[in-house]
């Protein structure tokens, strides 16, 4: 979004409606892009903003249009999963620097490919679930159960599972002492706390069935 606003560049507040999260994950992440080594530019005050470096480029990247269409295809049948948007949006850079050929070839492949997903958690919801995982802090949710019941609960995260389909947030539920899977469908609201999440760990969730397996890259 960055690069497409050119020098104009760009508020935190527009970035945080187009994404559906707070303008805080914002600042945070954009701060957290700068200090990595992205050419990325601040200007305060009105008509300030955030941009990219008009000089800005990624280095070049070698797909087939198959390839290309895969990551695409992949990312829009996930759309629920955890960073989903960044997975979006990476690949998205990736499509922006292939040689136009490619990209044409790629296009009208694309065109071969439909999904149906779906209707998956709120994306704000998902932004807060994301980012309390990531930093391991503890979440506030409003959860509906099956029988339509809604609790506030404080959850420390400990994994995002995906099972027959579906995404679940398994974590601490410090308002029944256990370990819960919470799907994220119910899940109507989700605020990130400033209390670090405690000493529970992944072997507590239980021993995986043997289809399962984590997202580890397969050098890892």
């Amino acid at each position: 979004m960055l690069r497409r606003n050119g020098p104009r560049g760009c508020t935190a507040e527009r970035l945080a409606a187009e994404f559906g999260v707070s303008v805080r994950t914002v600042k945070r992440d954009l701060t957290a892009l700068e200090n990595s080594g992205a050419p990325i530019w601040s200007r305060p005050g009105p008509g300030g903003g955030y941009g990219l470096a008009t000089r800005a480029s990624l280095p070049p990247v070698s797909l087939t249009p198959a390839q290309a269409v895969a990551l695409l295809a992949a990312v829009s049948a996930a759309s629920d999963a955890p960073y989903a948007d960044l997975a979006s949006a990476g690949v998205q850079k990736i499509l922006d620097v292939l040689d136009p050929r490619t990209r044409a070839k790629a296009d009208e492949l694309a065109r071969r490919v439909w999904v149906d997903t779906p209707s998956s958690a709120v994306r704000a919801v998902r932004s807060a679930l994301e980012e309390a995982m990531a930093e391991q802090r503890v979440v506030r949710i409003r959860y509906v159960s099956r029988d339509d019941s809604t609790t506030t609960r404080d959850v420390e995260p400990i994994i995002f599972a995906s099972a027959n389909g579906r995404w679940y947030l398994i974590g601490w539920c410090r308002l029944r002492g256990d370990i819960r899977w919470f799907l994220m469908t119910r899940i109507e609201h989700a605020a990130v706390t400033k209390a670090p999440c405690g000493q529970h760990s992944i072997q507590e969730v239980g021993i995986p069935p043997a289809t399962a397996r984590s997202v580890q890259s397969r050098g890892e």
